[in-house]
Formats: C-alpha cells, structure tokens, sequence
C-alpha cells in the first residue's frame, strides 16, 4: 500500500463531490491503482463500478497477481459490469479502457506525463478522453515535481520525484523519489 498512498490522498476529496451528486466510479479490475481509487472512492462516499474481465457472458479466469484485487475491488463496489477484454493482451486492455471511457464524464488519471510504453498506455488514454470530449483531472501530490526525461530513463519511468522521500530501487543518486 506505500506506493499507492502518495497520489490516493487528494483525489479522496474530488471524490466526494462526485458522492454527493449521485454519480459513480468505473474501474477495470486489476492491481495497484484500480484497487487504490476503490479505496479512495469507498472511502469518500462514491459508488463503485467494477469492471472484470469477460469471455462469452461469463467472468473470466484472471492471473494469479490480479486475483485478489479483483477480490478486493469486487468488495468495494456497489455494481459490477462485465466486459470482453483479455487482460494479458495490452491492445485488448486498451480497447477496453477506451469503451469504458466512452461512458464516462471524467478521467482521474494518475499519470506523471510520461509518454506510453510498454503496459502502460495512460498518456494513450488521456489523450483519447481530451479527444472524446471527457474532462480529465491529472491529481499531483503536494510537494512533488515531474523529473526530466533523462531522470525518468534512469530511474524506472514513471517515478515521482518528492522531497525527503527516498526508494531504494532508484539508482540516481542525485535525487530521491518514489515509484509513481
């Protein structure tokens, strides 16, 4: 839960006004950050949407790393909505992100502006909310800066460099920071 506590503290507070106006959260199942904004919505009062994978109607299998936060995140929410995706496939996820954001008002991206790569598309789908209309808040912890792109490459893309914190598995010694 440390590396998900830095970001979870201030999108608690734009949670709750989404509470208050009856709207709900739509999350993916998956580790990490799904299961951090289903804590933070449950914790300001918003209804929570969990979307797990599906394969002909019916829940399918997950890896053995996305099981218990699926599990989690299924405890946390009011409603679940199924959706075929194959979650070991990165184009299958993105299309299935993509169709749930067609849904959606909002995008609450914990994103450090970094560009996609890899698994992770969420430049990708940022851009596509802005290009489909949907607002987008990027959250930004308090006290931390975005690091230069060859301070990125050094340090695991992706890490949020914060004053007077430090990670261990960062090899810059000039700065300190935590995984994003």
């Amino acid at each position: 839960m440390g590396r998900l506590a830095l970001p979870q503290a201030r999108p608690t507070r734009g949670l709750a006004e989404f509470a208050r106006t009856g709207k709900a959260g739509l999350v993916r199942a998956g580790q990490a950050l799904p299961v951090a904004f289903g804590r933070a919505a449950r914790a300001a009062g918003l209804a929570l949407v969990t979307v797990p994978p599906s394969r002909n109607g019916v829940p399918d299998v997950l890896e053995s790393s996305d099981c218990r936060a699926a599990g989690e995140l299924l405890l946390l929410s009011e409603q679940v909505r199924l959706l075929e995706y194959d979650p070991s496939d990165r184009g299958s996820c993105l299309g299935a992100d993509e169709s749930l954001l067609r849904s959606c008002a909002r995008l609450l991206a914990v994103w450090d502006g970094s560009p996609t790569h890899g698994r992770d598309a969420t430049a990708h789908l940022v851009a596509f909310a802005r290009s489909s209309g949907i607002a987008v808040e990027v959250p930004w912890p308090d006290g931390a800066g975005r690091m230069t792109p060859g301070e990125e490459r050094a340090c695991h893309q992706g890490h949020i460099r914060v004053p007077g914190r430090g990670h261990k598995a960062c090899p810059v010694a000039s700065h300190r920071c935590t995984p994003g």
